[in-house]
């Protein structure tokens, strides 16, 4: 009989371990998924790790604070609400002086502390209405950059068992961190790049630009002294003035949307997706760009397909893309002496829902070498080009989960297209 009992409570035992095993795989799992899910988020990873962290180890409430200049930061907090509320009341600065030992702290009771910690473990209890509590320090090369917190509103102390657990959590968490934080980097460094890429760009058009805004100004000017001259008339011929004030307002319009198109691409701001009208910011960028064609004898021709599924993407990047292949080609074409030089752009519907744009020119081609490496950083084909340009354009459409590639023409001539997938 009792061998029978034993029997029965090892297989129990062993019945338990099992369920216990199999939840914390799947608690990993899911912390992992968040993680790779949320690559520039980390409010979803730190929500996944204090769920798991809280129901594996039996927790009332978990609590993640990240470690700042002013002391640390309560960034997350799960489990029971009414001791989340009280938490994140919570007032002081004990998860600064338990950071420092750099070491995790298993607290059985905070009522029977002694030493240095009492009467801060006393106003903690009660301030929230916690009994039992562990603290784990996140470090990064020894530096403290945060600390994960698990509390229990009885006097019932974590098993070693449920501690390691709870560190393992704590560890995703500052791989977590580390990973966001080299991702932000990376994602800085490349906005630098396209930054200054864009106003070299716009620099190569500085001679375009100010006759495109001279334009709309010199005949603001020109329907103005109109204005002057049929007030003159006796009696004035007030229906001409009308209408000649009408154009200076229009042409004073006009020369503000070139002035702010420029502005838009030169200035530095966070990537940012809205659903925009494609073909229309085609337009505004080919408009920058005409003055640079006609100077060049370049003649530009546009097939932009109506009714195009809607896309989500950041409408300044996607015209440095435009502004880009615009003025790559139209430089191609400027040794061409045999020929006509001519520019097609076009948008087109692809299945599945998404869209193309092809920017298609008449210059001497591309070589074979030469499209191989077309989009490596520092990688020309033009004297003083920085080879940076077709390089961040790639990362910008793989950026939207698009795809950007060139192709030779014959008899001469390349085109580059870049697809979007739709929203």
């Amino acid at each position: 009989m009792n061998d029978s009992n034993r029997g029965d409570k090892t297989a129990s035992e062993l019945q338990d371990r099992v369920t216990e095993l199999i939840e914390q795989q799947a608690a990993i799992s899911e912390v992992l998924s968040a993680i790779a899910s949320s690559p520039h988020d980390l409010q979803p990873i730190f929500d996944a790790i204090l769920d798991s962290a809280t129901r594996l180890c039996r927790a009332d409430v978990g609590s993640l604070r990240l470690s700042e200049e002013s002391g640390f930061r309560l960034v997350a907090v799960r489990g029971d609400p009414l001791l989340v509320r009280q938490v994140r009341a919570e007032t002081g600065s004990l998860a600064d002086r338990l950071a420092k030992s750099r070491l995790p702290i298993h607290v059985p009771d905070f009522a029977a502390v002694e030493g240095d910690f009492r009467d801060d473990f006393v106003i903690k209890e009660v301030e929230t209405g916690l009994r039992s509590g562990v603290f784990v320090p996140l470090l990064k090369d020894n530096e403290i950059v945060g600390s994960i917190a698990l509390g229990r509103k009885q006097v019932q102390p974590f098993t070693d068992k449920q501690i390691s657990l709870f560190r393992d959590f704590a560890a995703q968490a500052t791989i977590a961190l580390e990973s966001t934080r080299r991702e932000r980097q990376y994602r800085e460094m490349q906005s630098e790049l396209a930054h200054a890429n864009r106003v070299a760009t716009m620099g190569q058009l500085t001679a375009s630009i100010a006759h495109e805004i001279k334009q709309p100004i010199g005949t603001a000017r020109n329907n103005a002294s109109a204005a002057l001259n049929f007030l003159d008339k006796n009696p004035p011929d007030v229906a001409e003035v009308r209408e000649a004030l009408t154009c200076v307002v229009n042409d004073a319009d006009r020369a503000g949307d070139i002035v702010d198109r420029i502005g838009s691409l030169i200035k530095k701001a966070p990537a940012r997706k809205e659903v925009v009208d494609l073909n229309a910011t085609i337009l505004e960028v080919t408009a920058l760009a005409r003055s640079e064609a006609v100077k060049t004898g370049v003649t530009v021709g546009m097939q932009l397909a109506g009714e195009l599924p809607r896309i989500q993407y950041d409408r300044v990047q996607l015209q440095q893309v435009m502004l880009n292949l615009i003025v790559n080609a139209i430089q191609s074409m400027r040794d061409v002496e045999d020929g006509n030089r001519e520019l097609h752009i076009s948008t087109s519907r692809i299945e599945p829902e998404g869209v193309c744009v092809a920017v298609r020119d008449t210059g001497h081609g591309l070589r074979p070498e030469s499209l191989l490496r077309l989009f490596e950083p520092f990688y020309t084909t033009k004297p003083g080009g920085m080879g940076m340009g077709l390089s961040i354009c790639r990362s910008i459409i793989e950026a939207h989960g698009g795809r950007l590639w060139a192709t030779r023409c014959e008899p001469r001539g390349a085109v580059f297209q870049f697809t979007i997938p739709a929203d």
